[in-house]
């Protein structure tokens, strides 16, 4: 190779580096959204990188918010700048756009605060939230997260799911209580999700937060896979009576198989 052509290629390779790292970097936030937490040496085999590389790419992705510490020692996870920059295009989610007219139809019917969350590997985003006309204290905001174990919808996203990801996610995650009514163990959870499985309906009562109580219903999209979660939110007294919470949870029922039905999907479990 020539002097020149030899430059020239020094110089081809020079501009394609940072090309190729951001490539690597965006390759690591995939593998923790997919994942939900998973360790440098874990992600330097997925992308193939030295693990020092890896280091140094998430100690700068901590840095810009997007990684954060995970739940144990040596594990990281998806931080809040992702979910601020994944806030910012909430309105391009067709199950969002589709869902909005039934979910003003149900926050019309209850009066209450209605949710629409999907599954982002282990976690749950609100990517819709319609507050009601009596207003009550709510942990998670539009574009929060909660762990799948947490919430009525959150439990109902894990729920329909196949067995093997329930296995993937309580062996990846630390089973801990939000509140003193929240599940303690693996076992209470999954016996929490076979409720949901059989019922077709979830309930959340003061888990997430002290006094407020939960119903979600699974939603489908066209090819029968389950891929969100609508959900009624109100203060445990009001939304816990007896003759209101077979209304609402009827009413959340519908309000799901209507926005599947509109996604085209072809099954919605019975009640």
């Amino acid at each position: 190779m020539s002097r020149g052509g030899a430059a020239a290629h020094d110089e081809a390779g020079a501009s394609t580096r940072p090309l190729r790292s951001v490539v690597k970097t965006f390759a690591v936030i995939d593998a923790l959204i997919e994942r939900g937490e998973a360790s440098a040496a874990e992600l330097a085999e997925i992308v193939e990188e030295p693990r020092s590389s890896v280091y140094r790419m998430l100690r700068t992705l901590q840095g810009l918010e997007l990684v954060e510490v995970g739940t144990r020692r040596g594990l990281f996870r998806p931080g809040v700048g992702l979910v601020r920059m994944g806030g910012q295009l909430l309105s391009r989610f067709d199950e969002r756009t589709v869902a909005m007219p039934a979910l003003d139809r149900l926050r019309a019917e209850t009066k209450e605060t209605v949710h629409l969350v999907v599954r982002r590997g282990f976690q749950a985003v609100f990517i819709e939230r319609l507050p009601g006309e009596r207003p009550h204290i709510l942990a998670i905001s539009l574009g929060g997260t909660l762990p799948l174990h947490v919430g009525a919808a959150p439990r109902t996203l894990l729920a329909y799911e196949p067995r093997s990801l329930w296995d993937d996610y309580f062996a990846a995650t630390t089973i801990e209580q939000w509140t003193e009514r929240s599940p303690v163990d693996e076992a209470g959870v999954r016996e929490r999700l076979e409720e949901i499985l059989a019922s077709g309906v979830a309930f959340s009562d003061e888990d997430v937060v002290i006094g407020v109580a939960t119903v979600a219903a699974p939603i489908f999209d066209r090819t029968g896979e389950p891929i969100g979660a609508v959900g009624v939110a109100g203060p445990k007294e009001r939304l816990l009576r007896k003759n209101r919470l077979a209304d609402v949870s009827g009413e959340v029922i519908e309000a799901a198989r209507g926005i599947s039905r509109d996604l085209g999907s072809p099954r919605w479990p019975a009640r």
